[in-house]
Protein backbone atom coordinates (compact mmCIF):
# COMPACT_ATOMS: atom_id res chain seq x y z
CA UNK A 1 0.00 0.00 0.00
CA UNK A 2 1.22 3.65 -0.50
CA UNK A 3 -0.69 4.71 2.70
CA UNK A 4 0.72 5.27 5.84
CA UNK A 5 -1.04 2.81 7.96
CA UNK A 6 -2.24 3.96 11.51
CA UNK A 7 -0.98 1.76 14.43
CA UNK A 8 -1.20 1.74 18.60
CA UNK A 9 -0.16 4.29 20.51
CA UNK A 10 2.91 4.31 22.41
CA UNK A 11 1.56 4.83 25.85
CA UNK A 12 1.52 0.97 26.78
CA UNK A 13 -2.49 1.06 26.11
CA UNK A 14 -3.93 -1.31 23.54
CA UNK A 15 -6.19 0.05 21.01
CA UNK A 16 -7.87 -1.66 17.95
CA UNK A 17 -5.48 -0.70 15.07
CA UNK A 18 -7.64 1.51 12.73
CA UNK A 19 -7.69 0.29 8.68
CA UNK A 20 -5.73 2.20 6.58
CA UNK A 21 -7.05 4.88 4.45
CA UNK A 22 -8.18 3.18 1.08
CA UNK A 23 -5.17 3.93 -1.29
CA UNK A 24 -6.59 6.18 -3.75
CA UNK A 25 -4.99 8.95 -5.82
CA UNK A 26 -5.72 11.86 -2.76
CA UNK A 27 -3.95 10.13 0.18
CA UNK A 28 -0.18 9.47 -1.68
CA UNK A 29 2.43 11.89 -2.25
CA UNK A 30 3.29 12.60 -5.52
CA UNK A 31 7.52 13.44 -6.17
CA UNK A 32 6.43 16.18 -9.17
CA UNK A 33 10.83 16.28 -10.09
CA UNK A 34 12.96 13.36 -9.45
CA UNK A 35 16.24 12.53 -11.74
CA UNK A 36 15.71 8.59 -10.89
CA UNK A 37 17.56 8.49 -13.84
CA UNK A 38 21.07 10.17 -12.62
CA UNK A 39 23.57 7.59 -12.44
CA UNK A 40 23.99 8.65 -8.93
CA UNK A 41 20.93 5.77 -8.31
CA UNK A 42 22.81 3.38 -10.57
CA UNK A 43 23.81 0.92 -8.00
CA UNK A 44 20.48 0.69 -5.73
CA UNK A 45 17.37 2.25 -8.32
CA UNK A 46 15.18 -0.53 -6.85
CA UNK A 47 15.81 0.08 -3.55
CA UNK A 48 15.09 3.72 -3.70
CA UNK A 49 11.60 3.14 -5.35
CA UNK A 50 10.81 0.74 -3.14
CA UNK A 51 11.70 3.28 0.13
CA UNK A 52 9.79 5.67 -1.53
CA UNK A 53 6.74 3.38 -1.86
CA UNK A 54 7.10 2.79 1.67
CA UNK A 55 7.40 6.74 2.39
CA UNK A 56 3.85 7.19 0.80
CA UNK A 57 4.89 8.24 -2.67
CA UNK A 58 3.00 6.74 -5.02
CA UNK A 59 4.11 8.24 -8.49
CA UNK A 60 7.48 9.80 -9.51
CA UNK A 61 7.83 12.31 -12.07
CA UNK A 62 11.16 11.54 -13.55
CA UNK A 63 12.14 14.77 -16.24
CA UNK A 64 14.88 14.51 -19.07
CA UNK A 65 17.68 16.79 -19.28
CA UNK A 66 19.06 16.32 -22.92
CA UNK A 67 18.88 13.96 -25.88
CA UNK A 68 21.10 11.34 -24.28
CA UNK A 69 18.95 10.96 -21.18
CA UNK A 70 15.24 10.80 -22.96
CA UNK A 71 16.04 6.80 -24.03
CA UNK A 72 16.55 6.62 -20.16
CA UNK A 73 14.13 8.53 -18.30
CA UNK A 74 11.34 6.52 -21.21
CA UNK A 75 12.90 3.26 -20.43
CA UNK A 76 12.63 3.88 -16.77
CA UNK A 77 8.72 4.59 -16.81
CA UNK A 78 7.86 1.67 -19.21
CA UNK A 79 9.97 -0.64 -16.26
CA UNK A 80 7.74 0.07 -13.15
CA UNK A 81 4.47 1.22 -12.35
CA UNK A 82 4.35 4.68 -11.21
CA UNK A 83 6.27 6.71 -12.95
CA UNK A 84 6.02 9.44 -15.41
CA UNK A 85 8.82 10.99 -17.60
CA UNK A 86 9.19 14.58 -19.60
CA UNK A 87 11.53 15.28 -22.47
CA UNK A 88 13.43 18.12 -22.90
CA UNK A 89 16.71 20.21 -22.48
CA UNK A 90 17.45 21.90 -19.86
CA UNK A 91 19.41 24.89 -19.80
CA UNK A 92 22.08 23.85 -18.26
CA UNK A 93 22.94 21.70 -21.36
CA UNK A 94 22.04 23.63 -24.38
CA UNK A 95 25.84 24.27 -24.63
CA UNK A 96 26.34 20.93 -25.71
CA UNK A 97 22.91 20.92 -27.35
CA UNK A 98 21.87 21.86 -31.88
CA UNK A 99 19.65 22.13 -33.98
CA UNK A 100 18.89 18.35 -34.50
CA UNK A 101 18.83 17.95 -30.57
CA UNK A 102 15.25 19.86 -31.06
CA UNK A 103 14.81 17.38 -34.48
CA UNK A 104 14.70 14.39 -32.17
CA UNK A 105 12.89 15.93 -29.18
CA UNK A 106 10.18 16.73 -31.46
CA UNK A 107 10.34 12.94 -33.09
CA UNK A 108 10.49 11.53 -29.68
CA UNK A 109 7.17 13.77 -28.39
CA UNK A 110 5.58 12.77 -31.57
CA UNK A 111 6.07 8.74 -30.65
CA UNK A 112 5.69 9.38 -26.99
CA UNK A 113 2.07 11.41 -27.11
CA UNK A 114 0.78 7.44 -27.58
CA UNK A 115 2.46 6.57 -24.35
CA UNK A 116 0.49 7.41 -21.56
CA UNK A 117 3.58 7.51 -19.08
CA UNK A 118 4.61 10.96 -20.77
CA UNK A 119 3.19 14.03 -19.13
CA UNK A 120 4.68 17.24 -20.43
CA UNK A 121 7.89 18.71 -22.19
CA UNK A 122 10.70 19.33 -19.54
CA UNK A 123 13.25 20.19 -17.66
CA UNK A 124 12.88 23.22 -19.42
CA UNK A 125 13.95 26.93 -18.96
CA UNK A 126 16.67 29.50 -18.30
CA UNK A 127 19.15 29.49 -15.35
CA UNK A 128 20.62 32.88 -14.63
CA UNK A 129 22.37 31.82 -11.87
CA UNK A 130 25.32 29.92 -12.51
CA UNK A 131 27.96 32.00 -13.95
CA UNK A 132 29.16 31.36 -17.72
CA UNK A 133 26.43 30.16 -19.37
CA UNK A 134 25.25 31.51 -22.83
CA UNK A 135 21.82 33.28 -21.52
CA UNK A 136 21.30 33.92 -25.64
CA UNK A 137 21.77 30.10 -26.47
CA UNK A 138 19.59 29.06 -23.34
CA UNK A 139 16.81 31.36 -24.79
CA UNK A 140 16.37 30.48 -27.88
CA UNK A 141 16.16 26.84 -26.69
CA UNK A 142 13.17 27.65 -24.26
CA UNK A 143 11.47 29.33 -26.61
CA UNK A 144 11.79 26.87 -29.38
CA UNK A 145 10.83 24.23 -26.23
CA UNK A 146 7.65 26.26 -25.39
CA UNK A 147 6.25 26.78 -29.26
CA UNK A 148 6.38 22.51 -29.21
CA UNK A 149 4.40 22.32 -25.84
CA UNK A 150 1.78 24.75 -27.20
CA UNK A 151 1.83 23.38 -30.27
CA UNK A 152 1.15 19.86 -28.95
CA UNK A 153 -0.77 21.11 -25.75
CA UNK A 154 1.48 20.10 -23.80
CA UNK A 155 2.25 21.36 -19.87
CA UNK A 156 5.75 22.36 -19.18
CA UNK A 157 8.11 21.31 -16.31
CA UNK A 158 10.11 25.16 -15.95
CA UNK A 159 13.36 25.13 -14.56
CA UNK A 160 13.97 29.24 -13.57
CA UNK A 161 16.59 29.74 -11.03
CA UNK A 162 17.04 33.66 -10.92
CA UNK A 163 14.91 33.94 -14.40
CA UNK A 164 11.59 33.98 -13.08
CA UNK A 165 10.23 37.50 -14.89
CA UNK A 166 12.24 35.88 -18.06
CA UNK A 167 10.36 32.97 -17.74
CA UNK A 168 6.88 35.15 -17.20
CA UNK A 169 7.72 37.02 -20.31
CA UNK A 170 8.53 34.31 -22.94
CA UNK A 171 4.85 31.90 -21.30
CA UNK A 172 2.66 34.76 -21.72
CA UNK A 173 4.15 35.10 -25.51
CA UNK A 174 4.05 31.32 -26.30
CA UNK A 175 1.25 30.27 -23.80
CA UNK A 176 1.88 26.64 -22.73
CA UNK A 177 -1.01 24.83 -20.71
CA UNK A 178 0.28 25.76 -17.75
CA UNK A 179 2.93 22.98 -15.79
CA UNK A 180 4.77 22.97 -12.84
CA UNK A 181 7.17 25.88 -11.73
CA UNK A 182 10.33 23.50 -10.48
CA UNK A 183 11.97 24.88 -7.03
CA UNK A 184 10.19 27.94 -6.74
CA UNK A 185 12.37 30.13 -5.19
CA UNK A 186 10.64 34.17 -6.74
CA UNK A 187 8.49 36.83 -4.97
CA UNK A 188 5.04 36.16 -3.95
CA UNK A 189 4.02 38.89 -6.79
CA UNK A 190 5.79 36.77 -8.94
CA UNK A 191 4.29 33.59 -7.78
CA UNK A 192 0.55 35.24 -8.42
CA UNK A 193 1.47 35.75 -11.90
CA UNK A 194 2.59 31.72 -12.39
CA UNK A 195 -0.81 30.61 -10.66
CA UNK A 196 -2.90 33.19 -13.05
CA UNK A 197 -0.55 31.38 -16.60
CA UNK A 198 -1.70 27.96 -14.73
CA UNK A 199 1.57 27.11 -13.48
CA UNK A 200 1.49 25.30 -9.38
CA UNK A 201 4.81 26.24 -7.62
CA UNK A 202 7.43 23.44 -6.79
CA UNK A 203 8.23 23.09 -3.30
CA UNK A 204 11.70 20.62 -1.91
CA UNK A 205 14.62 20.08 -0.27
CA UNK A 206 15.05 23.95 0.36
CA UNK A 207 12.11 24.64 2.35
CA UNK A 208 13.26 22.68 4.48
CA UNK A 209 16.04 24.92 6.02
CA UNK A 210 15.07 27.38 9.01
CA UNK A 211 17.44 29.95 6.81
CA UNK A 212 15.18 29.85 3.77
CA UNK A 213 13.00 32.39 5.30
CA UNK A 214 11.26 33.61 1.50
CA UNK A 215 10.32 29.98 0.43
CA UNK A 216 9.00 29.31 3.79
CA UNK A 217 7.03 32.11 4.18
CA UNK A 218 5.87 31.33 0.84
CA UNK A 219 5.02 27.70 1.69
CA UNK A 220 2.98 28.87 4.25
CA UNK A 221 0.95 31.99 2.75
CA UNK A 222 0.17 30.75 -0.70
CA UNK A 223 -3.32 29.45 -1.37
CA UNK A 224 -3.44 25.62 -1.26
CA UNK A 225 -3.98 24.89 -4.73
CA UNK A 226 -0.73 26.60 -5.59
CA UNK A 227 1.85 24.15 -4.11
CA UNK A 228 3.15 20.59 -5.30
CA UNK A 229 6.09 18.59 -3.58
CA UNK A 230 9.38 17.45 -5.08
CA UNK A 231 12.63 16.16 -4.38
CA UNK A 232 15.06 17.11 -7.48
CA UNK A 233 16.55 13.51 -6.22
CA UNK A 234 19.56 13.24 -5.70
CA UNK A 235 19.70 17.28 -5.73
CA UNK A 236 18.47 19.42 -3.66
CA UNK A 237 19.04 17.63 -0.55
CA UNK A 238 16.88 18.68 3.11
CA UNK A 239 18.28 19.78 5.93
CA UNK A 240 18.26 16.32 7.66
CA UNK A 241 20.48 14.68 5.02
CA UNK A 242 23.60 17.50 5.86
CA UNK A 243 24.44 17.48 1.90
CA UNK A 244 23.96 13.77 1.30
CA UNK A 245 22.20 12.17 -1.92
CA UNK A 246 18.55 13.15 -1.74
CA UNK A 247 16.47 10.42 -3.26
CA UNK A 248 12.13 10.76 -3.34
CA UNK A 249 11.70 8.72 -0.10
CA UNK A 250 12.46 12.12 1.62
CA UNK A 251 9.33 13.80 -0.22
CA UNK A 252 7.12 12.01 3.40
CA UNK A 253 9.21 14.20 5.33
CA UNK A 254 9.49 17.33 3.17
CA UNK A 255 5.52 17.14 2.92
CA UNK A 256 5.77 16.95 6.29
CA UNK A 257 7.47 20.37 6.93
CA UNK A 258 4.75 21.91 4.55
CA UNK A 259 2.39 20.53 6.95
CA UNK A 260 3.92 22.33 9.89
CA UNK A 261 5.15 26.01 7.83
CA UNK A 262 0.76 25.55 7.17
CA UNK A 263 -0.69 23.96 11.00
CA UNK A 264 -2.05 22.06 8.58
CA UNK A 265 -2.59 17.68 8.77
CA UNK A 266 0.35 15.57 6.73
CA UNK A 267 -3.08 14.13 5.13
CA UNK A 268 -4.33 17.50 4.11
CA UNK A 269 -0.95 18.14 2.56
CA UNK A 270 -0.75 14.82 0.66
CA UNK A 271 -4.31 15.33 -0.99
CA UNK A 272 -3.90 18.91 -2.25
CA UNK A 273 -0.57 18.44 -3.56
CA UNK A 274 -0.93 15.49 -5.30
CA UNK A 275 -4.71 16.71 -6.95
CA UNK A 276 -2.20 19.83 -7.69
CA UNK A 277 0.22 17.77 -9.53
CA UNK A 278 -2.95 15.93 -11.15
CA UNK A 279 -4.36 19.55 -13.01
CA UNK A 280 -0.88 20.49 -13.86
CA UNK A 281 0.11 17.46 -15.27
CA UNK A 282 -2.98 16.25 -16.69
CA UNK A 283 -1.17 13.12 -18.33
CA UNK A 284 -0.21 11.79 -14.89
CA UNK A 285 -3.84 10.47 -14.43
CA UNK A 286 -2.88 7.57 -16.75
CA UNK A 287 -0.08 6.35 -14.73
CA UNK A 288 -0.75 4.05 -12.44
CA UNK A 289 0.64 4.17 -8.84
CA UNK A 290 3.80 2.42 -7.73
CA UNK A 291 3.22 -1.19 -6.78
Amino acid sequence: SCCATAGSPDNGTVRPRRAAPACDNRSMLIDTHCHLDAAEFDADRERVVADAKAAGVGMIVVPAVDVASFARVRALAAGRPGIGYALGIHPMYVDRAGDDDLAALRREVEAAMADPRFVGIGEIGLDHFVPGLDHARQLRFFEAQLALAAEFGLPVILHLRRAQDAILKQLRRYRPPGGTAHSFNGSAQQASQFLELGFVLGFGGAMTFDGSLRIRRLAASLPADALIVETDAPDIPPAWLDGGRNQPGELGRIAQTLAGLRDEPLEAVAEFTTRNALRALPRLAGVAPLA
